[in-house]
This record gives C-alpha cells, sequence and structure tokens, in this order.
C-alpha cells in the first residue's frame, strides 16, 4: 500500500509512483486531471476511478456525483480513457475466489512517504510486524481510557498521513469504534458545527487544529461530557493551548510523539496524568529511547541530545535508498532528529529539531521556546520562531504572528517576551500575518517562513 496526498501536484505525484514502482492506482475523479498528466511517465498499468457519491446507492449516489460534477464543479476534465470504474471493479471481484498470499512479519505492508521536508521524499518500509506492533503498543497506553462500546474518535487529520492512519483508523478499528471524518478542517465554523452532531469521546490533532477551535465561535458550547481522550502529537502541543482545552473541554490534552519512520508512535503521556506537564511523555511499551551527544556518547540525564529510539515499531528501512537509510539507522537505533533531554521521572521532552535550531552568538536557541512564550499573549492567535542572518551575532530570532487582537503591535510583543526570556532569545523582529503556511496535517512550515 502507498498512500497519496490527493492534493499532490504533478511533479511530486510522479515522483511517488516511480520510486514506489506502483503497478495500480485508485483515485477520485477531483484528481484525475493531475494523474492524467503524467501517469505515461511512471510504472502504472491500472487506474481504477471513483465518484464522491460511489457508495451511497443508485439515487443518492447519482445526485451527490451530478451536484459535485456539474453545479459544484469540483471535477476538472480529464481524459484516462483505459480507467475501470470503482463499482465495476468491485462487480467482478465478487465473482472472483480469494487466493491467500504467504506473508511473514518482515514483508512490507507500507511504502509510507515522508514529507519530503529535508530533501526529497522517501518511502518508509513499513511491515507487517512493524503495523501490527505499533497497534499494540497505541492500544496499551489509551485502552484504560476507553472500551468497546463505540467509541467515536473526530478525525481531522488526512488518513493519507501515518498519524491518523493508525492512531484513529485502525486503532480504533480494532476498538470496534468509529472514525467521524472532517473533510476540511480549515472551515473551522463548519467543522464545529458538525462536531454539535455527534457525542464523539476522542480527537486527536495537531496544536493549530486544538488552538483553531478554541478560538473558533460555539466551540465552548458544545456538550465535552462524553470527550475521554484527547491526543496531540505531529509538532508540540503549546502549555497555553493545553491548559485552556482543558479548562474548557475538562478533558485533558494528552501528548504523544512519533514519526512516519516508526508507524508512528514512539512516546505517549500516561493516560492517568493529572494535567500538561510539557514532555511527550514516557516511552512506548517495548520501546528504548536514548540521548546522543555529538561526540557519540549517551547524555546524563537531563541533559540536551539527539533522540534515538529502538523497538519493534521502528521501520525496516527507506525504500532503495541504503545510503539514506544508513544515515538514520544505526546498530538497530533510529537516529531521529530531534533534540530532547529525559528528566529525572523519565519523561521526555522534545526541545527541537535539529534543523530548526537558531544560533545566536554561539548560543542554541529553540524555536519552540520562542512560540510558547509569544503564545501566552492574549493577543495572539499562532507564531512561528526562525533564524535569520545577522552581521555581528550570526542569527537573530524572527517571529511570524497571526494576531487576535488587531491593535497588537511589535513593541508590545517584544517588550512581552523580554519578561519570560533571556535577552539573546527575544525576538528582535516581527512580521504580522493573516495566516501562517502548514502541511496538509496542520504543522506550521517554518523552512518555508525561512
Amino acid at each position: 500500500m502507498v498512500n497519496v496526498n490527493p492534493l499532490y501536484t504533478e511533479r511530486e505525484l510522479e515522483h511517488q509512483l516511480n520510486d514506489s514502482g506502483a503497478k495500480a492506482m485508485l483515485i477520485i475523479e477531483n484528481f484525475a486531471q493531475t494523474l492524467e498528466n503524467i501517469v505515461s511517465k511512471t510504472p502504472i498499468e491500472h487506474v481504477i476511478l471513483t465518484s464522491l457519491g460511489d457508495r451511497l446507492g443508485l439515487v443518492k449516489g447519482k445526485l451527490v456525483n451530478v451536484v459535485v460534477k456539474y453545479v459544484k464543479k469540483m471535477v476538472p476534465s480529464f481524459n484516462l480513457p483505459d480507467a475501470i470504474r470503482f463499482n465495476a471493479v468491485l462487480s467482478k471481484g465478487r465473482a472472483l475466489t480469494f487466493t491467500p498470499v504467504e506473508l511473514n512479519g518482515d514483508d512490507i505492508a507500507f511504502l509510507q512517504y515522508t514529507g519530503g521536508t529535508t530533501g526529497v521524499s522517501k518511502g518508509a518500509m513499513l511491515t507487517h510486524r512493524n503495523m501490527v506492533a505499533n497497534l499494540e503498543q497505541a492500544k496499551a497506553a489509551i485502552r484504560p481510557m476507553l472500551d468497546d462500546s463505540g467509541e467515536m474518535v473526530v478525525t481531522a487529520l488526512p488518513l493519507y498521513h501515518i498519524f491518523a492512519l493508525t492512531a484513529n483508523c485502525l486503532t480504533f478499528f480494532t476498538l470496534g469504534g468509529t472514525n467521524l471524518l472532517i473533510t476540511n478542517p480549515r472551515d473551522m465554523p463548519a467543522f464545529v458545527k458538525e462536531l454539535g452532531k455527534y457525542d464523539f469521546t476522542a480527537i486527536t490533532g495537531v496544536n493549530t487544529l486544538f488552538n483553531g477551535l478554541l478560538n473558533t465561535p460555539g466551540f465552548t458550547d458544545l456538550d465535552f461530557s462524553d470527550l475521554k481522550m484527547s491526543l496531540g502529537g505531529g509538532m508540540a502541543v503549546q502549555r497555553p493551548v493545553a491548559e485552556r482545552w482543558e479548562k474548557v473541554t475538562g478533558c485533558r490534552l494528552l501528548e504523544g510523539y512519533g514519526l512516519t519512520e516508526c508507524c508512528p508512535m514512539v512516546s505517549i503521556s500516561p493516560y492517568n496524568q493529572k494535567s500538561y506537564n510539557g514532555t511527550i511523555g514516557l516511552p512506548a511499551p517495548s520501546t528504548d529511547i536514548k540521548i546522543m551527544l555529538e561526540d557519540g556518547t549517551e547524555a546524563p540525564m537531563g541533559e540536551s541530545g539527539e533522540m534515538w529510539v529502538k523497538g519493534p515499531q521502528v521501520m525496516k528501512g527507506y525504500y532503495n535508498r541504503e545510503e539514506a537509510t544508513a544515515e538514520i539507522l544505526k546498530d538497530g537505533w533510529l537516529a531521529t532528529g530531534d533534540i530532547a533531554f529525559m528528566d529525572e521521572l523519565g519523561f521526555f521532552k522534545i526541545v527541537d529539531r535539529k534543523k530548526d535550531m537558531i544560533i545566536v552568538s554561539g548560543f542554541n536557541v529553540f524555536p519552540n521556546e520562542i512560540e510558547e512564550v509569544v503564545m501566552m499573549h492574549e493577543g495572539v492567535v499562532e507564531a512561528a520562531a526562525v533564524g535569520v542572518p545577522h552581521g555581528a551575532s550570526g542569527e537573530m530570532v524572527k517571529i511570524f504572528v497571526v494576531r487576535k487582537q488587531p491593535d497588537l503591535d511589535e513593541e508590545t510583543l517584544i517588550k512581552h517576551c523580554h519578561k519570560y526570556l533571556t535577552n539573546y532569545k527575544v525576538p528582535k523582529l516581527v512580521e504580522f500575518r493573516d495566516e501562517l503556511p502548514k502541511t496538509n496535517v496542520g504543522k506550521i512550515l517554518r523552512r518555508e517562513l525561512r
């Protein structure tokens, strides 16, 4: 299985299809034009085409398809003459006999492509054992909060991404639960309206999603009496967001940490943690974590270094990329590229990504810390910190801010930061924007801001 982002450009789609060697593709016709323009340059032999209403029955399905295509004009014209319709494939399949395929735990279940934030997108080889192990790890961590009586998880993250694929789709399948799919979480008013129709019991998301909901009118009026689990991941959960979430919903916002190469879960807050503590929790069952210094030795407790992970969820490697695999997998350990430390209770805290580090006059400045302080100001909706070149200090801190209060100015924000940050960490530049660039999962793209 090769999951594809439907919003890929032609260049991105062509790369992923060629890199994976995919032979067949199931695609919804809204995005078929992109495939049409590059399919002849890929190994694809079979195209299976579907429409939004195809599984909604003869009458309703046809009505939905007509509205989508001709009224809302959501389907650009395309020409894929050899494509087979999805419903026709299902009809053919009913007449066939299932033949089991011999598989073992080391066989690849998914080629899960990384976001490509560090160069070309690479396919992480996730085996059947990797995926089953991570599902068992996830269930062990969250099971005490949930049961088999009909859980419903709000899934506002795309299912082609490893976070929602494992944490929402597959995990809640194993619990007999339901995924409530939010097709456009960027439309926050419609998102909140949809939530009002359901007795949801769990929600996962990234910090920007929780923050966006909290700042949308009507959200605080929802009924949260059934909500048992709120889980943040994908990027650092900020304290002001976590504390306000708990105050509004009455449900703790737990934090987990993972990466595509680990299916994704590596660590998670204990289910009985009393309140937000600013860490990514404890290692998942059967998972080892160590903190490595630049000189190749393990860091003492409390000291920051690169986080390395070992466990049954660690990928086999990158598909057809031996050199890239050798860079990240070292004697069974996966070097995450994240800077972290372990406290005296065994909890881990991410300080930042190696590549996002800002170096001011030789001092390491971590964007997460700056952003959290900026977010403490009540007039700020979102913030991102980056380093910009500076003749005297090498780099200086710049923040990009989305305002809640229109009259909030640069001087006020910098004065606020001086209260909580050492001078060299205080932003020297402030740029106000209407919105910040994000990935499809909702992570703020610092590299674009740089």
